[in-house]
């Protein structure tokens, strides 16, 4: 086990965070995916929180930390978007018409505690842009049974609103309940 080491404690706390934009809009590349990376890795080392393993996917982030007990996961969570958001709107102002009220991240984050698979939890962060990637290239005749649905072929970033409309296809949904 590693683990690490306070005055009077020793600690083992490694946990599987992942966070995205606002809206989950897909921006995570080129300039602004080195900068997030260099804004992430510096407030990690400013709370003593170890970047084990991290990805960023064009629309959310992935990461394995190891938070010391000294602080709590939302305490850390809060830092690191509210602290990273001003940095990246102070960088990119353009973005600040996009998001506005200088929120960069959604409000949630999802958070699960790592243990024994902290192997297999790295080897899914490190080829989770490949999964991505195949995702996005599928088409949607790997999705739809064709015998009971009949619509036309729509573009890839449109799959999850047409899947979920394909699968709600039986209930009637107001629009504006799809589109929050």
């Amino acid at each position: 086990m590693d683990n690490s080491s306070l005055a009077h404690s020793k600690w083992n706390c490694k946990y599987h965070i992942v966070f995205a934009p606002k809206y989950r809009r897909q921006i995570i590349y080129g300039k602004i995916k080195a900068y997030i990376g260099q804004i992430i890795r510096k407030l990690c080392e400013h709370k003593g929180v170890e970047i084990i393993e991290a990805n960023a996917c064009k629309d959310h982030i992935h990461m394995l930390v190891s938070i010391p007990p000294k602080l709590s996961v939302s305490q850390f969570m809060g830092y690191l978007k509210g602290k990273s958001s001003l940095m990246i709107f102070d960088r990119h102002a353009n973005l600040k018409y996009k998001y506005g009220n200088r929120q960069f991240w959604c409000k949630g984050y999802y958070v699960d505690t790592v243990g024994r698979n902290k192997k297999v939890i790295e080897e899914y962060i490190k080829n989770q842009i490949q999964e991505d990637l195949a995702y996005e290239q599928m088409s949607l005749k790997e999705y739809i049974d064709l015998f009971t649905v009949k619509r036309q072929i729509i573009a890839n970033q449109n799959v999850s609103l047409f899947l979920l409309l394909i699968q709600y296809s039986h209930q009637i949904i107001p629009m504006r309940s799809l589109c929050h």
